[in-house]
């Protein structure tokens, strides 16, 4: 019974995914002309609809903001086509689809310069570049997932009123991570400029959550911390 109602809501998921992403093109396709127009039909093909179906649709829900086949011009005035660019506000991201095939073997010197050329030039002209690759999307969504939200987290507010606790405490999370080693109340001070006793309360917090385990010393003393749960997705980003 429960593999049937698992069955039936999958068949829904993909029914509302494919007429919201119809609908989407279609919405593009009356708004452009010309080559803006002919690249979105010929370029919007299997490995962007897969990411928007294994990745984008289960972590968002919709295309709001979200451009497909959208054109920037290169430093030498060429127009380039990225696979979609999220304009959300004052946000400008760049998603790339890459195939080991275009990307890697089939690439020369020359193609490889240009492609890594253009992507540091989109970072000078305010976009951020973000790159996943093909078999990642068709046979490890759920890591994609994983590290779309946790990007998107930076520049999504929470809709709900936020307590300065746990935001600190999110934070305090990916800087343990970024340092790769254990955090010291000190790190927690210098980063988000609050004093001693406010850090250690916020170590403590995460200690009780199961997120770290306190590091004494040979006195007793609860020195540095290090983290017990390696899962980002369990931070709930959203």
């Amino acid at each position: 019974m429960f593999r049937k109602l698992q069955a039936i809501s999958e068949v829904a998921e993909s029914v509302s995914f494919d007429k919201a992403h119809t609908d989407w093109i279609q919405s593009h396709l009356n708004r452009r002309s010309g080559e803006r127009k002919g690249r979105l039909e010929r370029g919007h093909q299997h490995g962007e609809q897969l990411f928007l179906k294994n990745v984008w649709w289960p972590l968002l829900g919709h295309f709001e903001h979200l451009h497909p086949e959208y054109e920037v011009l290169d430093w030498r005035g060429r127009s380039y086509f990225a696979d979609f660019v999220w304009l959300p506000g004052h946000i400008k991201i760049a998603w790339e689809i890459k195939g080991y095939g275009p990307h890697v073997r089939d690439m020369d010197r020359k193609r490889y310069s240009e492609e890594l050329n253009r992507e540091t030039f989109f970072q000078a002209m305010g976009f951020r570049v973000v790159s996943f690759a093909y078999d990642d999307i068709a046979h490890q969504p759920e890591l994609c997932i994983t590290l779309m939200r946790l990007l998107l987290s930076r520049y999504q507010p929470v809709e709900t009123p936020a307590k300065l606790t746990s935001l600190a405490c999110k934070e305090i999370i990916l800087l343990s991570f970024q340092l790769a080693r254990a955090i010291r109340p000190k790190d927690v001070e210098e980063h988000l400029a609050v004093n001693h006793r406010t850090a250690v309360r916020y170590l403590h917090s995460l200690c009780v959550q199961g997120w770290l385990r306190p590091i004494t010393s040979e006195r007793g003393h609860k020195i540095k911390y290090e983290l017990v749960k390696t899962n980002l997705d369990d931070v709930g980003w959203w």
